[in-house]
């Protein structure tokens, strides 16, 4: 792949319309968009800041039991960069009013077949 094809336009605006999908669809709890959004299949990964998960169907008991208060956010620092048409990485940092914790968030987003679906994902948090 020659740098020509890193963050082509079109490939950047797909891929951010679909990572602030996806964020919208977290603070306000639409769980169905979230399922969405990650590739079906057992290979998914997500590694979140108190949980290990493997495979959609453990993705998806995890967003079924997951209270929905408190899921606001402001995203900072944002980067989405593309390879080519069909793969790209997402990284943000998040706040939470009432927590001086950061966040971090990182998503590897492949097209599908299906439209760009989260492939692997890992939320952390920074000490305070």
């Amino acid at each position: 792949m020659t740098t020509d094809r890193i963050n082509d336009p079109d490939t950047v605006a797909a891929v951010s319309a679909a990572f602030y999908r996806y964020e919208q669809a977290l603070v306000s709890n639409d769980v169905a968009v979230l399922d969405e959004l990650f590739w079906h299949d057992a290979r998914t990964v997500r590694l979140g800041a108190g949980e290990n998960l493997y495979g959609i169907e453990e993705i998806r008991a995890f967003r079924a039991a997951r209270p929905s208060k408190g899921l606001d956010r402001t995203l900072r620092n944002t980067v989405i960069t593309t390879f080519g048409d069909d793969y790209a990485v997402c990284s943000t940092e998040f706040t939470r009013e009432g927590t001086a914790r950061i966040g971090r968030q990182q998503q590897t987003w492949v097209r599908l077949p299906q439209g760009w679906r989260i492939v692997a994902a890992q939320v952390s948090l920074m000490s305070e």
